[in-house]
């Protein structure tokens, strides 16, 4: 039986979105490859990484997303999912105040990106599940990314990769106790503890700030953060 039509048409506006993203992650990736001095696979690993986001957002695509358009909202998120890739790409480069600036200036442009999609969805009438999600995996990706890149550069403690784990683990303790994997009611303090985890990792990352200051930057983040799920699980537990 062939696809419905309705999941066709968003399938191929998609594609086409990511093909956009791709260029703009090849561009970027190539012209900050010699000045800071990235190693040879520093522009397919980029690569890699954003193709890897998208193929797995075509793939939800159709069940999530019921509207004939991918939407201005998706579009931003695509160009958030690009710069996370370029963030994430850097991990395993030279911990340089160089690379530390340039993952800074990225995670900066998407975190100033995040919260327009959402604008966008409830503008243009096309918000969904799908959209909800694919926002939430850029932010955990970018904090996964940072927090790994706050350690490598010596910003703080293996500790600090808790920050971006966190989630994950969540999400495999998810398979164990089913219960986890109920749908939770929006929640603005969620949401703004996710802001906060971004905003403090990257002042962690600013070559001008130095331990022990990130240290306790990225401590006051992350007992934040384990706040916020502590009661998120409390809740699925109790209801």
């Amino acid at each position: 039986m062939g696809r419905s039509p309705r999941a066709e048409v968003p399938n191929t506006r998609v594609i086409s979105t990511a093909a956009q993203g791709l260029l703009l992650v090849l561009f970027t990736a190539s012209a900050l490859k010699v000045p800071l001095q990235l190693d040879i696979l520093h522009v397919p690993r980029a690569a890699a990484l954003f193709v890897a986001i998208m193929v797995l957002a075509i793939r939800y695509l159709p069940e999530f997303h019921p509207f004939p358009r991918f939407g201005p909202a998706n579009q931003v998120t695509t160009v958030r999912a690009a710069l996370t890739s370029l963030v994430a790409s850097f991990i395993g480069e030279p911990a340089t105040p160089q690379v530390a600036t340039a993952a800074v200036v990225l995670a900066c442009a998407a975190t100033a990106l995040d919260g327009l999609d959402g604008w966008l969805a409830r503008r243009s009438g096309m918000a969904s599940s799908f959209g909800a999600r694919f926002d939430m995996e850029v932010d955990a990706l970018l904090i996964l990314a940072l927090s790994v890149l706050a350690w490598h550069h010596g910003k703080a403690g293996a500790w600090v990769m808790l920050s971006g784990l966190i989630r994950y683990v969540f999400l495999a303790a998810g398979w164990t106790w089913p219960w986890l994997q109920r749908a939770l009611p929006p929640s603005r303090r969620r949401q703004t503890v996710c802001v906060v985890q971004i905003v403090a990792l990257i002042l962690v990352m600013l070559p001008a700030v130095a331990p022990p200051l990130t240290t306790w930057i990225a401590a006051m983040a992350l007992i934040a953060l384990v706040y916020s799920f502590g009661v998120d699980v409390r809740w699925l537990w109790r209801s």
